[in-house]
């Protein structure tokens, strides 16, 4: 395989004119891709702070095998990956001159071009220590009997209360991002739908939201419940909330990412119906001038401080 078998471009449209298929035919581990194609395509780079934007696309005899996004300065983002895939890329980007932060990827395909990104460029790969897996629900299974409330979703009206419940998650996940707003529209969290879980009495006490339809799926992003409130089923109220609005949207796929190091919400996604897909991984590379904020790796550990 040789380097130039990857096709580069800077245009969304050319790459999902070339890789649409490919990706649309394993949405589950291909959302980051298709997300982030369908934001870029919505609103276009400048309302996300993308300096510039490059994609690629692996093709042989006519078939798709690979591709990759990259929204500088963020992390490189590719799709599964062998070894010999691996290289190919590494040595293209470097021969083309470019500098990567870091790899975001399933954690084989992180390692392989983590050690093949060391051997092209000297950089020192470390893994970061969060470790994510990839759910995709089966059949949902929501709590019997639930808490005592109920959900409501939020509206145009609410968005103070959204900016409010967004702006303590992305602090409990330690995101480097401003939510206000000015700033709003802007962060990964302008375009999703909000569901909060209330006590009988109308108190907020967790919430969940949800992306877009993009390609007959849908991703549950950001799951959080303060941690005085934790440990009463509310969180697995609002995500089974969510999840059933997904499928009434007609999604036929509904992932989420949880954060492997909590295992009372990984265990309470795999009760709610959730099945692991694939497991994540993120390397920094020393050479890089800055580290990433976390807020520009993808995936974000959407569900990182839920407890319950």
């Amino acid at each position: 395989m040789l380097p130039d078998d990857w096709y580069l471009t800077e245009d969304v449209d050319d790459f999902l004119a070339r890789a649409g298929d490919f990706l649309r035919s394993r949405p589950g581990l291909h959302v980051m891709p298709l997300t982030w194609a369908a934001r870029l395509r919505a609103r276009g780079a400048d309302a996300f702070g993308v300096e510039a934007c490059v994609f690629g696309v692996l093709e042989r005899a006519g078939e798709v095998q690979a591709a990759f996004y990259r929204l500088a300065p963020r992390a490189l983002c590719p799709t599964a990956l062998t070894p010999e895939q691996a290289d190919a890329l590494a040595a293209r980007l470097v021969a083309l001159g470019h500098s990567l932060p870091s790899v975001s990827a399933d954690h084989d395909t992180a390692a392989a071009f983590a050690e093949a990104w060391q051997r092209h460029t000297g950089a020192t790969p470390k893994i970061r220590d969060i470790r994510l897996r990839l759910y995709r629900l089966g059949t949902l299974t929501p709590p019997e009997p639930p808490p005592a409330g109920h959900s409501r979703v939020l509206g145009e009206e609410d968005l103070d209360e959204a900016m409010s419940w967004c702006g303590e998650f992305a602090a409990a996940v330690g995101e480097d991002v401003s939510i206000d707003a000015d700033s709003w529209a802007g962060t990964r969290y302008s375009d999703k739908r909000y569901t909060l879980w209330e006590t009988p009495d109308g108190t907020p006490v967790s919430v969940a939201g949800m992306n877009p339809l993009i390609d007959g799926q849908i991703q549950v992003d950001v799951v959080y419940t303060p941690s005085h409130l934790r440990g009463r089923g509310y969180a697995a109220a609002v995500t089974a909330e969510v999840s059933r609005a997904a499928l009434a949207e007609g999604a036929k796929d509904v992932v989420l990412f949880a954060d492997l190091s909590n295992p009372t919400s990984n265990a309470l996604y795999q009760r709610l119906g959730y099945r692991p897909l694939a497991d994540w991984a993120v390397y920094d590379f020393s050479s890089a001038e800055r580290a990433d904020p976390v807020e520009s790796v993808e995936p974000v550990a959407s569900v990182a401080p839920e407890r319950g």
